[in-house]
């Protein structure tokens, strides 16, 4: 039995009907306070063509605290430069991860940039949220012979505090999940069984950019080093796949990740996908994030109720924003906001339980 509590409280995002910058879909979004205090989603906005936009929206709550609806307010982000547009007009900025980091006292977006050239991860920096500078497509060192740069790369989040590479260095941390050759889901399904996992390239990766003296938005963007895999897939429900979910945050227990996993087979009836997505529980070291403490063996959401399992892509939850009800005096509670069959955004409450499980954990 899982012990990490998670209710869901419902949709709170959906395509508007006659909006054309929503006709594909309102998904994956990013969860952030701003600087008033107020909740705000950063969604992915999908037009004709798979053409999308992030968005900005005011999360409304009942009188309860809960979550309930959005005020949308306008884009954050559109294709706009080369890394983002493709050469037949098309393009992309999506599904953004957004953290308050602290030593930069500035708001850190990462985003994919999907070009001609494939997605990427791109980072873009905002004072209040409104504003948007870009900073360009994120740069990385090599691990041993693996080049990340050039190579496919999504799911990138960035830790809210500085921590201390593995080198010594004051350094920003990320974690993000390349797509080498040969490592799609769709190209793992129809490998064999008893397949070997490549070099590492099936994994989430954690890397870090050493913090100088200039800020982070007037100097050339700092390479990521440091790089190393964080996690492989290892349980039935991740077989396929795992990617970093919502940004992490600190829980009293160390760093709370929600990520995703990907296993191969249909949870719809009569419905041809072959993969099903769902969501789980990685706390990290408060100091040393590449050090696993605990780790779900079964997930914390899967694609159970319609909305999940009948979309633009059936029977996909998707973790990308996560907000700590500090707010309502609650820090032990987190609500998680999740792409529902890349079609809409829901929302589920998680609750720590009283202490960690042994099993699965380091400790």
């Amino acid at each position: 039995m899982n012990p990490f509590k998670l209710q869901r409280l419902g949709i709170i995002m959906e395509p508007e009907p006659g909006n054309d910058l929503e006709t594909e879909g309102v998904l994956n979004p990013a969860a952030v306070r701003g600087p008033d205090g107020n909740l705000y989603l950063f969604p992915r906005l999908v037009a004709k063509g798979n053409y999308s936009r992030i968005g900005i929206a005011k999360v409304l709550f009942s009188p309860d605290g809960d979550p309930v609806g959005v005020e949308r307010i306008g884009i954050a982000l559109e294709p706009e430069a080369d890394y983002e547009k493709r050469p037949n007009g098309g393009g992309g900025c999506e599904d953004p991860r957004i953290t308050f980091v602290k030593p930069l006292n500035s708001y850190i977006m990462t985003y994919t940039a999907f070009s001609s050239f494939g997605p990427r991860i791109a980072m873009a920096v905002s004072a209040d949220l409104l504003h948007w500078q870009r900073l360009g497509l994120a740069k990385f060192a090599k691990y041993k012979d693996i080049e990340f740069n050039g190579v496919n790369n999504k799911d990138a989040c960035i830790f809210p505090s500085a921590l201390i590479s593995p080198h010594g260095h004051n350094s920003i941390v990320m974690l993000h999940r390349p797509l080498f050759p040969g490592t799609l889901p769709e190209q793992i399904v129809k490998a064999p069984d008893n397949r070997r996992v490549r070099d590492h390239h099936e994994c989430i990766w954690i890397s870090y950019s050493h913090i100088n003296d200039e800020p982070y938005h007037s100097s050339p963007l700092p390479m990521f080093v440091s790089n190393s895999p964080l996690a492989l897939p290892e349980f039935p429900w991740e077989k396929l796949k795992i990617g970093a979910g919502a940004p992490p945050v600190m829980s009293k227990y160390g760093w709370l990740l929600v990520y995703h996993g990907v296993m191969q087979g249909c949870l719809t009836p009569d419905l041809n996908d072959e993969l099903a997505y769902s969501a789980g529980v990685m706390i990290l070291d408060s100091e040393h994030p590449h050090k696993i403490l605990y780790r779900s063996p079964d997930p914390i959401l899967s694609p159970e109720i319609p909305e999940e399992r009948i979309g633009t892509i059936g029977d996909v939850v998707f973790p990308t924003g996560i907000d700590q009800r500090n707010d309502i005096g609650r820090p032990d509670r987190y609500d998680i906001y999740y792409g529902m069959a890349d079609n809409r955004i829901g929302v589920a409450r998680l609750d720590l339980p009283a202490s960690l499980p042994m099993e699965n954990s380091s400790q």
